[in-house]
């Protein structure tokens, strides 16, 4: 299933983010940090081409701690990148991070050429959030909705770096299934897009595999379920979702999905880095 959705501000936004990408200094993209494979744009990675970048993975407050930071190695290991976790907790920490990590890099700026910095990503990603904890204050309107932002926004940090928030950018056809259905279950497709249905049994499977435990504690199931529907069913009768003694699997999956985007069902990554090929031997 290779899926397209590509509002027409998307366009926009990707010609004026290539105008723009030649005079920046930095692209600091943003990933979610519970899917930092599939969070990350393609076609940012093309623009941004020998460009010092700074990889930060918000909502780490919601991913797995341990395979967060197995992300953080693996993406630091790229040449002109440094990576690190941010979150709403600690805007403090997340503010000195970008300036202390745009030293690191060897990104060049002076008090009469201050640094010029993009932050780009995918929708619903985090972007206005990080934006607004770097200037200490509202200046991002922000929403648990994909694709609010429709135009860019430039702002001056207190360090003096001068940064342009761009619109979540998608590509126009991602191939990738599972990611595809990774990005649904995150929120960073509409739920109009990909059907709840959808989503909720992917999302199913893929928890069952990964995370049993989290997923029995939370529903005070007495054994682990042995399929996706069977799950999605015991949630639909904990929950009375269907009339007498059917159930809704519809609004079941409705339920997982958003509470796995709330957090409610524990610290969960949805995807580990790869494996290096020399300990896979």
């Amino acid at each position: 299933m290779a899926l397209q959705w590509y509002p027409g501000h998307m366009t926009k936004a990707r010609r004026e983010l290539a105008q723009l990408m030649p005079s920046q200094d930095l692209v600091i993209e943003v990933l979610d940090a519970r899917l930092p494979a599939a969070s990350r744009n393609p076609v940012v990675g093309e623009l941004a081409a020998g460009k010092p970048r700074i990889q930060v993975l918000t909502k780490s407050d919601l991913a797995d701690p341990a395979v967060t930071r197995a992300w953080l190695d693996y993406l630091q290991a790229t040449p002109q990148t440094a990576a690190f976790a941010a979150t709403l907790e600690r805007p403090g920490e997340t503010r000195k991070r970008i300036v202390e990590l745009a030293g690191r890099l060897g990104v060049p700026h002076t008090r009469d050429r201050p640094l010029r910095a993009l932050i780009a990503g995918v929708p619903n990603v985090g972007k206005s959030s990080l934006i607004n904890v770097l200037m200490d204050r509202l200046v991002a309107k922000t929403s648990d909705k994909p694709a609010v932002t429709k135009q860019q926004q430039r702002v001056v940090l207190p360090s003096g770096f001068i940064v342009t928030d761009s619109p979540g950018l998608m590509w126009p056809k991602i191939e990738d299934e599972a990611g595809a259905l990774r990005l649904a279950l995150a929120g960073s497709i509409p739920d109009t897009a990909i059907d709840y249905a959808t989503t909720g049994a992917f999302g199913a499977r893929l928890l069952l595999e990964t995370y049993p435990a989290l997923i029995v504690a939370r529903y005070k199931l007495a054994a682990t379920p042995a399929t996706a529907e069977a799950l999605l069913t015991e949630i639909g009768r904990r929950r009375g979702l269907g009339p007498g003694g059917s159930v809704d699997l519809h609004k079941a999956a409705e339920v997982l999905v958003r509470e796995f985007r709330q957090g409610t069902l524990g610290r969960i990554s949805l995807e580990r880095p790869p494996v290096p090929a020399a300990q896979t031997v």
